[in-house]
C-alpha cells in the first residue's frame, strides 16, 4: 500500500514512521501542500493523507482519482477543506481522525487565557530589558468569573473540566445533548446569546460547518460583556476576523487568543519571517497588546502527534481490511 502526505514536516516523518513499524505501508513524505498543480505528485499512490490547510476541492480529487488514489486518509479531526460531495460522486471515501489528544487542545487553550490575563509575553519582554515596573499588567482572578464553552464534545467537556478546577463557574452551549460530565461540575447550558452576554471568558470549541460559520461576527461580539475576552481553538472560519478589529479598538473585546485563523492557508506552519505579512487583518491583530496568535500548534503535543499517525495509519489498516472506521459521510442538502 503506497502512502503520500503532503504538507509533511521532520515530525510528520518522525511519528508516522515510526507508527508505521506495525503497519509497514510505503510512506512518502512530501512538503508541499496538497492543491491543483501539486496533486500530480500523489499519482500511483493508493493513499493521499492531506492536512488541515491542504486544498482538497472537486478538482484536485477529480486529478487525484485519475492518478489512482482510492482513499483519502486525513490526519486530523476537521474535514472541511474537503469537498465531500465530490468525494462521495468519484467514490473516495474519506476518513479522519475524530479524536487524538483533548487534553493537548484544551490546555493550549487555558496557556492563551492565562498568557493574556496575567500579560505574560508583555512581563517577559520588560523584565529582559531591565524593567522590572508592574504598570499595564494587571490582571483578574479567574476563581468565580464565569467561562462560556462553546461546543461540548471531546475538547469542550476536557477545557470545562480544567477551567473548574480554577473555581470558575461554567455556562455552555452546544445544539446536541448537554454532557453530563459538565452537568456534573455545575455547569449550566443557556442559549448562544445568553452565554455570549454572561461569561467572562468565550471559548470556542466546535467544529467548522455550515451552520458554525463566523459564529462569532461583529452582532455576536456586541452580545459579549463589554472586556471580555475570546478564545478560538477551534477552527479559524468560527470568527469573521474582519470584526475584531474594532471590537479591539473600542474596548468592547478586552483579550483575543486565536490558534486558528480563517486565511491561515499558505500562511500558518511557515516560516515567513523574511517577507512581509500581506495579509492585513491579521497584521492588525498582531499589533495589539491584548492579543495573543499562536499558528495552529494547540494539537502539538508528543501524545497527541502519536495518537494522530497511529490513528490515520490504523484506519487506512481498517479500510484495507474491509471494515473501514472513523469515515465522514457526506449528507446530500435536504429539498
Amino acid at each position: 500500500m503506497r502512502m503520500i502526505l503532503f504538507s509533511s514536516r521532520q515530525y510528520d516523518r518522525d511519528t508516522f514512521s515510526e507508527a508505521n513499524a506495525s503497519f509497514h505501508y510505503e510512506l512518502h513524505f512530501q512538503e508541499s501542500s496538497l492543491d491543483s498543480e501539486t496533486a500530480i505528485l500523489a499519482h500511483g499512490y493508493d493513499v493521499v493523507c492531506p492536512f488541515v490547510n491542504d486544498t482538497v476541492d472537486a478538482a484536485v480529487l477529480e486529478q487525484l482519482h485519475a492518478g489512482g488514489t482510492r482513499l483519502i486518509a486525513l490526519r486530523s479531526a476537521g474535514f472541511n477543506h474537503v469537498e465531500l460531495a465530490a468525494a462521495a460522486r468519484l467514490d473516495l471515501p474519506v476518513l479522519h481522525v475524530p479524536a487524538y489528544s483533548p487534553h493537548a487542545v484544551a490546555e493550549h487553550a487555558v496557556g492563551l487565557i492565562l498568557a493574556l490575563n496575567r500579560r505574560l509575553p508583555r512581563a517577559v519582554a520588560r523584565t529582559r530589558e531591565g524593567d522590572f515596573s508592574l504598570t499595564g499588567l494587571l490582571g483578574f482572578d479567574l476563581h468565580g468569573k464565569t467561562v462560556g464553552i462553546v461546543g461540548t464534545g471531546v475538547i469542550g467537556r476536557t477545557f470545562g473540566r480544567i477551567m473548574a478546577g480554577f473555581g470558575m463557574q461554567a455556562i455552555a452551549y452546544d445544539p446536541g445533548s448537554p454532557a453530563a460530565e459538565l452537568l456534573a461540575l455545575g455547569a449550566q447550558y443557556v442559549p448562544l446569546d445568553t452565554l455570549l452576554g454572561s461569561a467572562d471568558i468565550v471559548s470556542l470549541h466546535c467544529p467548522l460547518v455550515p451552520a458554525t460559520y463566523h459564529m462569532i461576527d461583529a452582532a455576536a461580539l456586541a452580545k459579549m460583556k463589554r472586556g471580555a475576552m475570546l478564545i478560538n481553538t477551534g477552527r479559524g472560519g468560527l470568527v469573521e476576523s474582519n470584526a475584531l478589529v474594532g471590537a479591539l479598538k473600542s474596548g468592547q473585546l478586552g483579550h483575543l487568543g486565536l490558534d486558528v485563523y480563517e486565511e491561515e492557508g499558505g500562511l500558518f506552519f511557515e516560516d515567513h519571517s523574511d517577507t512581509p505579512l500581506l495579509d492585513d487583518v491579521l497584521a492588525r491583530l498582531l499589533m495589539f497588546p491584548n492579543v495573543i496568535v499562536t499558528a495552529h500548534q494547540a494539537f502539538f503535543t508528543r501524545e497527541a502527534m502519536n495518537e494522530i499517525a497511529q490513528t490515520t495509519l490504523g484506519n487506512v489498516k481498517a479500510w484495507c481490511d474491509g471494515a473501514p472506521v472513523n469515515v465522514v459521510r457526506h449528507a446530500p442538502a435536504r429539498g
